[in-house]
């Protein structure tokens, strides 16, 4: 049976990925910072919009006028978006955070009857950091996700990274929640006179996928792969 994809909207990636990420799949995006997880996501939101597609952004970090600043610097028009309601962007504080158990299946059923396809959340860490006991991150999270997939909704998760293993997210947990993990990273030159980005996609279920490192840059139009050329 063949897999319907959805295309990040990253050149090189997507065709990593033989097409794009399965229709329907939560994937973490993670990487220290500075890696461009948020410049990803916002990327993944972009191709949803230029495909007339519903989005919801939510930020633990930044408001809405800020990630339509940011989106503009790469020439992509959220404003216009946002304000035809094809893009919505909610600002979630801590004290909303610590509520959204609660309110899983309303957001669920809120987002099929929008039909909305395309989703982000930045940062997945910020939101676990809510709560204390690993056993209450572990819950918002899976719950978080499977009512998103009820939903039918493709999602993009950002996280950071535990630099004492630079293939785990922070606390472990995102990696066991996702269909797909995403890495970006930083590595030194031989010569370790300067740093360059990687990615690599260590997970993606249902689909065969390279497990190889590829620089990527981050451009004037946003992030660029360079999937013709292999670091490991």
């Amino acid at each position: 049976m063949e897999i319907e994809r959805v295309k990040t909207g990253i050149n090189g990636l997507d065709e990593i990925l033989g097409g794009g990420i399965p229709k329907g799949h939560t994937v973490s995006v993670i990487g220290p910072f500075g890696t461009g997880k948020t410049t990803f996501a916002m990327q993944f939101i972009n191709q949803g919009l230029l495909n007339n597609e519903n989005c919801f952004y939510i930020s633990l970090e930044e408001d809405t006028d800020s990630i339509i600043t940011t989106a503009q610097i790469f020439g992509w028009n959220f404003k216009k978006y946002y304000e035809d309601g094809k893009l919505q962007i909610f600002r979630l504080s801590p004290s909303d955070a610590s509520n959204i158990f609660s309110r899983i299946k309303e957001i669920s059923n809120e987002l099929k009857e929008k039909q909305v396809k395309r989703l982000v959340l930045d940062s997945a860490s910020l939101l676990t950091m809510v709560f204390k006991e690993e056993q209450e991150k572990r819950n918002i999270l899976f719950t978080l996700s499977k009512g998103l997939k009820d939903a039918g909704v493709t999602s993009i998760f950002t996280g950071e990274i535990d630099l004492t293993n630079r293939q785990s997210s922070r606390d472990g947990l995102l990696e066991y929640v996702s269909d797909g993990v995403i890495l970006l990273d930083m590595k030194r030159n031989e010569k370790n006179t300067e740093m360059y980005l990687t990615i690599q996609v260590l997970k993606m279920r249902k689909i065969s996928h390279s497990r190889k490192i590829y620089p990527f840059e981050i451009k004037e139009n946003g992030i660029e792969v360079q999937s013709e050329i292999t670091l490991l």
